[in-house]
């Protein structure tokens, strides 16, 4: 078996509105349940905004520490599934049924080097 991360990346702005969240939210709720009946979900999670990340990089003997995230752009990622399935074509099988619950995010498929 071989681990996938799926990766959810959002537009940069404001949370969109209860009426619109609200439903994605029960269906992405239905997702994992049924990836965890399959027995492929390892574990998800979202994340809080770019502007409470924290990035640190070593320059020789020191490490500098910035605020915000490690690059500016018009997305950032969201949050991310993990799972754990026979192969790629299983991988993107879940992926497919991520990114139709969620609309018009995109979803990157990753695998774990082992």
């Amino acid at each position: 078996m071989n681990q996938y991360l799926l990766s959810i990346y959002q537009p940069d702005g404001p949370i969109p509105e209860p009426e619109v969240l609200q439903p994605i939210l029960r269906e992405l709720q239905a997702l994992n349940e049924e990836m965890q009946a399959a027995g492929v979900w390892v574990f998800a999670a979202g994340l809080h905004p770019p502007d409470t990340a924290t990035v640190l990089k070593a320059h020789g003997d020191e490490v500098l520490i910035t605020d915000g995230p490690f690059t500016e752009g018009k997305e950032h990622l969201g949050g991310f599934t993990v799972i754990q399935v026979d192969d790629l074509d299983a991988a993107l099988h879940w992926a497919r049924r991520l990114a139709k619950v969620l609309r018009n995010l995109s979803v990157e498929v990753r695998p774990f080097q082992s």
